[in-house]
């Protein structure tokens, strides 16, 4: 037999297949090379949950190894690693060795290395000229000294890259999409939200600002037998991840599932590797009867079994907006395969509420700058008990932040408005009102021009309806900055009137 049959495989990172990228996975990908062309070594990545950061974070390592160089990709938790593995696996990236001594897959020679945190702590980093952080917010102390003093192109990934200090050790950021665009191009779900019987957090107690999680775990214990009963109510079977304030409180809310017939799972800091893998093997299962899994955060971060569509938050929070979102988020993946069309979010916590107008900015911008991610995990949120959630005027969604993440309408304040000369006076043909002002007479028409006729003369058209109305163009209002609005009967029948004189005009010229 040809001995060259046994002589050890030389990588060939060029047969790799990746997926072709997203359009907006390679934008991301195109701005991270031009942000080390210009000079930056280390770049965050804010790529939302569902948004592929993995996928990402391999072709960053792929196109590093086609071109000879050594690729490390870190993750911040052992579990992860085998997850990470069978992903690059996937990808035809099977030329990649695991540093863990005891892994089967252990080879120090190879260039690609897949490490967790805890393995480089203790012992000696391998060369890389790439490393890719995953979850980077985390800044473990590990990783966190070793990429301030080597040579390596580091790129962190996060979906919440939130915490104090990021702005001193990445001096880039790169927003692969915002969690509006994804859920437009049908990379997520809709969520559904249901504010359902809330813990009662007056008076408890606190620690740097936030309430301890000794304090939550013990007021939640008091409406354990809400959160079942409403989860048999509204949660419609769904499979499901509930997060807890501590381990007993998630223990007591497992036990009550099971007693009400619900099979449900704990999956916490003290459930074994083994438990972990094995819970994991059924719950991924598209029929198992394992509806429920509960966790103070071990399910938070890097989990991923997309017909989860449903979420039970009972874990009250007045300053990580980080790790709502990391909760929130394990639901919003979509599913097309399962039937899954949306998510609901059961909110025994009252989070919803309090970082609603946080939660809608991030959601439809994302971050300017990572120092304005770690100001909105410091502030706290206050609860004011006698105001109720605000609803959408546009679509009844609660509760509403500065705009409706349901279905985008938002409300503009004056103070934008004042910017904008010769467009504050209220909009009244005859005895009709048609707007508040010409901004809001615009956001109609360009609300009207996007859903009928051509997208690609809607600009043009809401400007010529504009004009047709008030008699003037709509100087000073941004087309791309407009979001939708209701649209009132006033302003439709003024387009009415348009399209009839249009059609008659078209009749006598033939």
């Amino acid at each position: 037999m040809n001995a060259d049959l046994f002589e050890r495989d030389t990588p060939n990172y060029s047969a790799t297949t990746f997926p072709p990228p997203r359009p907006f996975q390679d934008r991301a990908h195109h701005s991270l090379r031009e942000g080390a062309k210009a000079g930056h070594r280390c770049q965050m990545l804010m790529s939302p949950t569902g948004s592929g950061k993995t996928y990402l974070g391999l072709r960053i390592a792929h196109e590093a190894l086609v071109r000879g160089k050594r690729a490390l990709f870190i993750a911040d938790r052992r579990t992860l690693i085998d997850q990470t593995s069978q992903t690059a696996d996937g990808y035809g990236l099977s030329a990649h060795a695991v540093l863990m001594a005891s892994h089967w897959r252990y080879d120090p020679s190879m260039p690609f290395q897949i490490a967790s945190a805890q393995t480089l702590a203790r012992r000696e980093w391998p060369k890389a000229d790439v490393i890719i952080v995953d979850e980077a917010h985390t800044q473990l102390a590990v990783w966190v000294d070793y990429i301030q003093t080597c040579e390596a192109k580091v790129i962190g990934l996060s979906a919440t890259p939130f915490s104090a200090g990021l702005g001193k050790l990445f001096s880039n950021l790169v927003n692969a999409a915002t969690m509006h665009e994804l859920t437009e191009s049908g990379v997520l779900v809709p969520m559904r939200v249901k504010s359902c019987h809330p813990i009662n957090m007056d008076g408890a107690a606190t620690s740097g600002g936030e309430w301890t999680d000794a304090a939550a775990g013990e007021r939640g214990m008091e409406i354990v037998g809400d959160v079942v009963a409403e989860w048999l109510q509204h949660g419609e079977g769904r499979k499901t991840i509930v997060f807890g304030s501590t381990i007993a409180h998630c223990a007591e809310l497992c036990k009550s599932f099971n007693e009400a017939g619900v099979m449900a799972q704990l999956f916490t800091s003290e459930t074994t590797e083994e438990e972990r893998k094995s819970i994991l093997a059924e719950y991924k299962k598209p029929d198992t009867p394992l509806r429920v899994l509960i966790s103070v955060e071990a399910l938070a971060k890097g989990f991923d079994v997309p017909d989860v569509s449903c979420v039970v938050d009972c874990r009250p929070l007045r300053k990580s907006l980080s790790t709502a979102i990391q909760m929130w988020g394990r639901g919003l993946r979509s599913s097309p395969g399962t039937g899954k069309t949306d998510c609901v979010l059961l909110d025994h916590s009252g989070n919803i509420i309090r970082f609603a107008d946080d939660y809608a900015d991030i959601f439809f911008n994302g971050l300017d700058a990572l120092d304005s991610g770690e100001k909105l995990d410091k502030a706290i949120r206050k609860d004011d008990k006698d105001r109720e959630p605000k609803k959408c005027p546009a679509c009844g969604y609660k509760p509403m932040g500065r705009r409706c993440v349901s279905c985008g309408f938002e409300v503009v304040p004056a103070a934008g408005i004042e910017a904008i000369p010769g467009h504050m006076r209220e909009v009244v043909i005859g005895k009709q009102k048609l707007a508040d002002n010409h901004a809001h007479l615009y956001a109609q028409v360009v609300s009207y021009a996007r859903g009928h006729g051509n997208p690609e003369t809607a600009k043009g058209r809401a400007a010529h309806l504009f004009k047709h109305i008030v008699g003037k163009w709509p100087d000073g209002l941004s087309y791309e900055r407009t979001h939708n609005v209701p649209i009132s009967r006033p302003v439709l029948n003024k387009i009415r009137e348009k399209q009839i004189a249009f059609r008659a005009a078209q009749t006598q010229a033939a």
